[in-house]
């Protein structure tokens, strides 16, 4: 039996595996508490929004370890058999509790929290990283990237610059939750219904020994999607031969759906081109823009007014080029009923199980946070994380994508317009900070903690 690095717990940090042969020699098998959360955003990111969520919970209910794993483990030295053993029965039995997919969120609150014996929750933490981490670093930049064209078509090109298939599968399906049309990666339309938009590329320009040749070729073999590349070469004049081979189309029953632009000044090349083919009766093909795009540059292409009705947007995206990495943790908050927490200088946590209460203004958009104990009420306010997996099983329905979709759509409108700018330190800014407040139970907890910890520590010494 292969080892799949999909399905496998073995997919983790080893200090998972040694930690809990500790706890099992030590019997230490009580209830225990984890959540995930971001210690602060990167510089010049006002939110981010959380994705994810149902490919972890997949990954929990598929997780085990099969016999080559075993096998692995018990030649490799390090672990004693009876825990082996106890490795090859292991599945998922905790319970999730987490913000739906689409949520927008902020520093120190938690998106996700599991809760199940210490065997559980610390074994899964790796993973549940990885995939998580993943997820909601392309959705966030894939929201900017809505933001600054909100009415206009966009793909993700990013497959050939991604950190990987996994990466590349993850980033095609978080830019579509976040709200791209689709991706031109070819292998999530049958894995996950996502749709998929490709043209050609200069090669096929180039194979030809005339660039009419190649368009009306092109054209022929995809008669209602002819989406021509036209900077090859001379971008105006190739843009000029569309024109002249539209009548000789035209009566074969093809039209140019649309040109592409990958390079060059996008703006005033878009302008002449739209010139050239509107005064060609071609009116209805559009023009679709890509070639290092991110969601600055599609601003400035959209504050210019650039006659430009999609954009492919690849590099930047799927490798959150701005900000390519999050400060995500998963934390201990209890152990065996009691609250925990850490002290460390910079990465101090507050301790026990909490939730996130959000209020809105009178025109529904997002007006403050307050993170509070799961056993505090707030009148008015929108509790956030939600029941999603029990003893190792969903408890809801698998949500469809475009439902996720149109939740994201709809937590982005929510969205204070002080937290809709995409400026950044090119042009002197820092965001806006959205209110988020620690309530008072959570630092009282904290003062019990410490104080708990002080009278232990101080017993324990001769």
């Amino acid at each position: 039996m292969a080892l799949d690095p999909l399905t496998s717990p073995l997919l983790t940090d080893l200090y998972q595996l040694t930690m809990l042969q500790g706890y099992r020699e030590q019997r230490m098998s009580a209830p225990a508490v984890f959540e995930l959360f971001v210690r602060k955003l990167p510089a010049h990111r006002g939110f981010l929004m959380a994705c994810g969520l149902e490919s972890t919970l997949d990954w929990l209910e598929q997780a085990r370890f099969n016999t080559a794993e075993i096998a692995w483990l018990r030649g490799c030295g390090l672990f004693r058999a009876d825990f082996i053993d106890w490795l090859s029965t292991w599945q998922f039995g905790g319970t999730i509790e987490a913000m739906d997919e689409g949520t927008i969120f902020f520093a120190d609150e938690p998106i996700l929290r599991v809760t199940g014996s210490l065997f559980d929750a610390q074994l899964v933490e790796s993973r549940l990283l990885n995939i998580m981490h993943l997820h909601t670093l392309i959705a966030s930049k894939a929201a900017r990237c809505v933001l600054a064209a909100p009415d206009k078509r966009l793909i993700d090109f990013g497959l050939r610059r991604a950190h990987g298939a996994e990466a590349g599968i993850a980033a095609a399906r978080a830019a579509y939750v976040a709200g791209f049309a689709g991706t031109a990666t070819t292998l999530v339309a049958p894995m996950l219904g996502i749709p998929v938009f490709g043209t050609m590329a200069h090669s096929f320009v180039q194979c030809f020994d005339d660039e009419r040749e190649a368009f009306i070729a092109f054209a022929r073999t995809f008669p209602d999607n002819a989406v021509l590349l036209i900077d090859t070469y001379d971008t105006e004049a190739a843009a000029r031969k569309i024109v002249e081979i539209a009548p000789l189309l035209a009566r074969e029953g093809i039209r140019p759906k649309g040109v592409r632009l990958d390079s060059g000044d996008l703006r005033a090349l878009a302008t002449s081109v739209r010139s050239i083919l509107d005064a060609g009766g071609l009116r209805e093909t559009t023009i679709f823009a890509s070639g290092n795009l991110d969601e600055l540059c599609v601003r400035d292409l959209e504050q210019q007014r650039a006659p430009i009705d999609a954009y492919g947007i690849g590099t930047a995206l799927v490798t959150s080029a701005d900000a390519p990495a999050l400060d995500m943790v998963y934390k201990l908050q209890e152990y065996d009923g009691r609250a925990r927490r850490k002290r460390s200088i910079g990465k101090a946590t507050w301790p026990g199980r909490k939730q996130v209460f959000r209020e809105f203004d009178g025109q529904g958009h997002m007006r403050h946070d307050e993170v509070a104990l799961v056993t505090d009420h707030r009148a008015g306010a929108e509790p956030l994380l939600h029941p999603v997996m029990r003893d190792g099983r969903r408890v809801r329905p698998r949500i469809p994508l475009a439902s996720i979709q149109r939740y994201a759509r709809d937590s982005l409108a929510q969205l204070p317009d002080a937290l809709r700018t995409l400026e950044s330190d090119r042009d002197g800014y820092r965001p806006t900070i959205y209110p988020v407040t620690i309530g008072q139970s959570i630092r009282d907890l904290t003062i019990e903690v410490d104080r708990a910890h002080a009278v232990s520590f101080d017993r324990s010494v001769p």
